[in-house]
């Protein structure tokens, strides 16, 4: 009786996706209504409650994506019901402020913060010569440099993040990186023998542009899980339980030429 009485606590202390989120939206909706009910207090208190609440509960969620939807639930729900309409603009600022300072607004047409999974690069260095320096473009916090670092801990590593905390918070993880907030479609690829991404779908044919424009013949792009539409892979690391991994060999220059001459361009 112990073991299935032991996996039931286990499964109650941890219930399975999306169990976290409705919790975290009802426990919002809760100290709303408990707040309303004592009458003694405006709407701004009733939704700095919610918001307390709800967001106690997404910070114990797994993964930064599965906190912010936790914590957005009750807001947005609000909004939608019509019951955000007498709250005051700083109960909103509450929510909104670290959010946008941790995800500013022009980052938001790049990748959402998806971590790079631990295991994700295996193989990488089998499939590609050791690089003096490597890029993680778009780093968020660090989880494709220690990627890449675990493969090659010789490695001349640097990571480019526009949110200025998860920048610092990446440069503290990442202390045999060199970590800075900057633009990654503005500051240089140059000079780097690998660029890795995380990036999103729409915005591979920009990157791979930029790669060639930049980086050295022979040098490495790396993609996970997204390709570049139109572009042939050199080689793609895949298999069970994994993400694809997209690796993309810089031209030589005269093969580049002849390649955009023969396309037209």
């Amino acid at each position: 009786m112990t073991a299935p009485i032991t996996a039931l606590a286990r499964r109650l202390a941890s219930p399975p996706w999306p169990v976290p989120a409705l919790l975290a939206w009802s426990a919002g909706w809760a100290a709303w209504a408990l707040v309303q009910s004592l009458g003694a207090a405006g709407p701004g208190a009733s939704a700095a409650a919610g918001m307390a609440a709800a967001l106690a509960l997404a910070l114990r969620c797994p993964g930064w994506r599965r906190r912010l939807i936790a914590a957005l639930g009750f807001p947005l729900s609000a909004l939608a019901l019509g019951a955000a309409a007498g709250w005051p603009a700083w109960a909103w600022l509450l929510l909104l402020g670290p959010l946008l300072a941790a995800y500013p607004l022009r980052a938001w047409a790049d990748a959402p913060l998806f971590p790079t999974p631990a295991d994700a690069l295996r193989g990488l260095d089998g499939a590609v010569p050791p690089p003096r320096r490597a890029l993680d473009a778009g780093c968020g916090l660090g989880h494709g440099l220690r990627a890449l670092h675990a493969l090659w801990p010789q490695a001349e590593l640097q990571g480019l993040e526009w949110s200025a905390p998860l920048a610092w918070a990446a440069a503290r993880r990442c202390r045999w990186a060199r970590v800075r907030r900057a633009d990654m479609w503005a500051a240089p690829w140059g000079g780097h023998d690998l660029v890795y991404l995380f990036q999103r779908p729409e915005s591979m044919a920009r990157a791979y542009a930029k790669a060639r424009r930049e980086l050295a013949p022979g040098a490495w792009l790396v993609s996970l899980e997204f390709a570049v539409p139109g572009q042939g892979a050199s080689a793609c690391l895949q298999g069970p339980g994994r993400r694809p991994l997209w690796l993309y060999r810089m031209p030589a220059a005269a093969a580049a030429r002849s390649t955009m001459a023969g396309s037209g361009r």
